[in-house]
């Protein structure tokens, strides 16, 4: 008699929460700067997670809840593609977070998750950036201390994430990080793409207008050989002509 093979039901969390990634264009372009921005930096450290608006579930699987930062670091966790953030199952949390804040997100963001990711989290840091100064508060970082988050002052008019080892602040209208130990602004993947492609195109111009150099060159040294092979002949020409009347 065949026996039936029961499984333990898997628990299948929503991938999305109904929202929009980014209410506006430069909300979503600022978002996708900063999050491949740090991809990038990240690149060789195996052990540092790089995402944005993805669902993080933290409690428990049957009294469950979630939030979708813009923008997150988690250290201590490996690369590889996530469809949710499960706390209990990975064990670790956001050490970094940032929020790209509009009209609609901008009171929860400094009220009901910055409560959680300070008491419930732990998130080490904490960021919110508003791309269109429609608040008095367009850029602010918070620093967690003895469970509290504490406002972080500006140096240089840029805030220092301990976290990253790296600062933040505005360059060229977008929010932007700063590396202190190169004293240089990091590009963002775009940036460093549309400065490869220029010198790609500034390459092939140089290459093309030498070989039209070249070409020019050739074309006046065939008419300078032609003209002095014609010149030549006229001479020997005349010479033919001068030996040709001797003999008479």
């Amino acid at each position: 008699m065949l026996q039936q093979i029961g499984s333990a039901p898997t628990l299948i969390l929503p991938e999305s929460d109904g929202k929009p990634m980014a209410e506006t264009d430069k909300h979503r372009r600022v978002m996708m700067s900063l999050i491949q921005t740090l991809e990038h930096h990240f690149r060789d450290a195996p052990d540092v997670y790089v995402s944005g608006n993805l669902l993080i579930y933290y409690g428990t699987p049957e009294n469950r809840r979630a939030v979708a930062p813009d923008v997150f670091v988690i250290f201590g966790v490996g690369k590889k593609d996530r469809r949710t953030y499960a706390v209990w199952e990975e064990e670790a949390t956001p050490d970094f977070i940032i929020e790209v804040a509009s009209l609609g997100t901008y009171r929860q963001d400094f009220a009901d998750k910055k409560t959680t990711y300070a008491s419930i989290l732990g998130v080490k840091e904490y960021y919110v950036y508003v791309p269109y100064e429609s608040t008095k508060l367009p850029f602010v970082g918070y620093r967690l201390v003895n469970g509290e988050y504490a406002e972080m002052a500006f140096v240089n008019e840029r805030l220092q994430s301990e976290v990253l080892g790296l600062e933040l602040g505005e360059h060229e209208g977008e929010l932007r990080f700063y590396n202190p130990s190169l004293g240089a602004w990091v590009e963002p993947p775009a940036v460093r793409f549309n400065a490869a492609e220029l010198a790609v195109q500034r390459e092939r111009q140089a290459r093309i207008a030498a070989e039209e150099r070249a070409q020019r060159e050739l074309a006046q040294e065939r008419e300078a050989r032609e003209e002095v092979e014609a010149e030549l002949a006229e001479v020997l020409e005349i010479l033919e002509r001068m030996r040709a009347r001797s003999d008479e």
